[in-house]
């Protein structure tokens, strides 16, 4: 039995070494800061407000991509706009399933929105999107193609930016290789279990314009802890020159998935794990945490979790984490 939290949504303190990449202390979030349905929350802060950009409700309803604002990082509101109402014609119409809005501004001072969407031509694949707007808050307006898709391996979705300390810019994302699985959790529980790799590509200023080829950081090669799939990476860098990159490990809907990390000196690593997920529902309590997005300061974590076994609302919960070799007051 899992314990019931209240919506005090006070952020926890989790301290690591990112020497060993071992957590030193686990405490779990208080509460969920936002309650409703919003799986897969992003996070960008524009001058002094934190926004937040959600999967949608998960009926294929409007919104398409739920928007959330705070001030303080601890008390949250929706704002019940839309930020991508108009989706492009490449995208199945009657079930789009829009996932994973990851929110960047440019530097052209344009935001740029990455968005996962079912393909009209086979909606069980889905492509990652690019849609751009003068607002953080939108309508953002998304490109007539797909901005990369891997068809033949299955698809891609969670994408994430990441603007390197030296000014150079990558998106992070999922090959979605358990599309094509052979069954079980996430369709990929079944030997021979399909690879579900977390790619890198470097982009232009824009965000947008690709430079070179993307190339492999991660994927689901540990099956006792990976399970059918890693995914919903996240990448941020500390003042030393490490890169940490956040990943999602095991199928969404079971009590295995989680919160891990890993580590490296590169932004192209390679990665080395940490010895045990950040949060899992074992040593937080709460229902298959995961989803992470980390902010560029790599102190302040966004992360959905179920409010209870066998619910389809996946709340939202923060934690600021605190370093030992990079302290940050909570």
């Amino acid at each position: 039995m899992f314990p019931t939290f209240t919506r005090s949504g006070v952020a926890a303190l989790i301290c690591f070494s990112l020497v060993s990449a071992v957590p030193l202390e686990k405490r779990a979030p208080s509460g969920p800061v936002i309650s409703s349905n919003f799986p897969d929350p992003s996070i960008v802060k524009v001058g002094n407000t934190w926004y937040s950009f959600g999967t949608n409700l998960g009926d294929d309803t409007a919104p398409h991509v739920q928007i959330a604002t705070s001030s303080d990082f601890k008390t949250w509101s929706l704002t019940g706009e839309d930020a991508l109402p108009t989706i492009p014609a490449w995208v199945a119409f009657s079930k789009p399933s829009i996932w994973a809005p990851d929110v960047i501004q440019n530097d052209n001072g344009k935001f740029v929105m990455y968005f996962s969407a079912a393909r009209l031509e086979n909606p069980d694949r889905h492509c990652v999107g690019v849609a751009t707007s003068e607002n953080i808050m939108g309508p953002y307006t998304a490109q007539s193609t797909a901005w990369v898709c891997h068809n033949s391996e299955g698809g891609a979705i969670d994408a994430s930016s990441f603007l390197d300390s030296d000014g150079s810019r990558y998106v992070t994302y999922k090959i979605d290789g358990n599309s094509q699985g052979n069954g079980g959790a996430c369709n990929n529980d079944v030997a021979p279990r399909k690879s579900t790799p977390i790619m890198l590509q470097k982009v232009d200023s824009n965000g947008i314009d690709k430079i070179g080829s993307a190339y492999q950081i991660l994927t689901n090669d540990v099956p006792d802890v990976d399970g059918p799939d890693v995914e919903a990476p996240s990448i941020a860098k500390f003042a030393d020159g490490r890169y940490v990159l956040f990943f999602s490990s095991n199928c969404f809907t079971t009590i295995n998935y989680n919160v891990n990390y890993a580590t490296a000196s590169s932004v192209s690593g390679p990665y080395t794990r940490a010895s045990t997920p950040l949060f899992t529902s074992s040593s937080t309590g709460l229902w298959s945490p995961g989803g992470a997005s980390i902010a560029p300061d790599g102190q302040h974590l966004i992360f959905h979790a179920y409010i209870e076994a066998g619910s389809t609302i996946r709340a939202v919960y923060t934690a600021q984490l605190s370093w030992n070799d990079n302290v940050a007051s909570a």
